[in-house]
């Protein structure tokens, strides 16, 4: 039998040659394949060491670790969810080397060193050699910040639906318990009139999803019930928090109902002027102001529309003064332009709506 040819000495080093750059051609694609993904992946040694990590984990943590130096996590701080600082030894990437298992369902807090915070869930994986030895962890970062700031809105609108739900719904008990007229007719027009001028600002705060609008499109939309009759509005650009919008809506559409029975509106001479201005101050003044009525007097007795009004005033912690002349209501109100807006974070608003 005739022995196969062995490979020369030159042979022997180019195939040497030729496995090492196989090898590092893997290991080219392996790091461009790691590179290329848009979630954030980084491997470490079997202490824990830095050994790699790809373009997504920079631009999650905000820095760029330092390789065979930083341990356990690429994040620069850690948190838990509650936000307890952790300590990079604690993180889930140590838990998985200390027991050699996969850890899953945590969820961290990270921070860059710029301050600010991101919220992820890390997928720590030991890594072992053919022979069984544990050798490092891989562990992919799934940044979940939007979800989560998704699901705390959608919290907080609920909660801001079903608080203005609640207070409506008294607003609208004591309507329909204070409200009287001559006839059932009377009754049924004046509670309707009344629910439609509160639905139409608690619609335009909800079609803002709840945060502010602006007093132009209130009085847009209250007033807008009265197509045809002669009133200007002027004023300057204000934000009002859902509380004080459904407040300043009633005022608006008690001072213009009553304008359409007995002021300025029940003649086709008459018109009415709304204006509103915040002075250097911050006071809020808006006027009511109507000509060419006739024959104008103070009511003679209470009345629904007048406790609507008061009732407005005092959730907004105002004042308001009215002056009965000939041809028109005059009418003034004050309020702190604070108590127009939505409270700054941190502060509680008044739970009254």
């Amino acid at each position: 039998m005739i022995a196969p040819d062995e490979p020369s000495e030159p042979n022997r080093v180019e195939l040497l040659h030729a496995a090492v750059e196989a090898f590092r051609k893997r290991e080219i694609t392996y790091r461009e394949i790691l590179e290329d993904l848009p979630v954030a992946i980084y491997t470490t040694d079997v202490e824990g060491r830095i050994t790699h990590y790809n373009r997504a984990s920079v631009e999650l943590a905000g820095r760029r670790p330092a390789l065979g130096t930083d341990h356990w996590c690429v994040a620069w701080k850690l948190y838990t969810k509650a936000g307890v600082a952790l300590r990079h030894d604690e993180c889930p990437t140590a838990t998985a080397l200390r027991e050699q298992r996969p850890v899953r369902g945590v969820e961290l807090v990270g921070e860059r060193p710029d301050g600010s915070r991101y919220r992820f869930m890390p997928y720590p994986t030991p890594l072992f050699s053919e022979s069984g030895e544990c050798v490092g962890a891989v562990d992919m970062l799934l940044d979940v910040t939007d979800e989560r700031l998704a699901q705390e809105r959608a919290l907080l609108l609920a909660r801001e639906v079903d608080h203005r739900s609640t207070n409506l719904l008294t607003i609208v008990q004591s309507l329909v318990r204070l409200t009287k007229e001559d006839t059932v007719e009377a009754y049924r027009a004046t509670i309707e009139n009344r629910i439609t001028a509160l639905a139409l600002a608690n619609r335009l705060v909800a079609e803002a999803r709840w945060k502010d609008v602006t007093l132009s499109s209130l009085a847009e939309v209250e007033l807008g019930a009265f197509a045809g009759r002669k009133i200007e509005v002027v004023g300057d650009p204000i934000k009002l928090s859902p509380q004080s919008a459904q407040s300043l809506g009633m005022l608006i559409h008690e001072l213009c109902t009553n304008a359409v029975k007995y002021g300025a509106l029940a003649v086709d001479s008459g018109h009415v002027r709304l204006s509103w201005a915040v002075d250097d101050n911050g006071a809020f003044m808006m006027k009511w102001e109507e000509r060419g009525a006739r024959d104008i007097a103070p009511p003679v007795r209470k009345n629904i529309g007048n406790a609507v009004i008061l009732g407005a005033v005092r959730q907004l912690h105002g004042e308001i003064f009215r002056d009965w002349e000939s041809d028109g209501l005059r009418c003034t109100f004050l309020c702190n332009a604070e108590n127009l807006s939505s409270p700054a974070p941190g502060k509680r608003s008044n739970p009254a709506a």
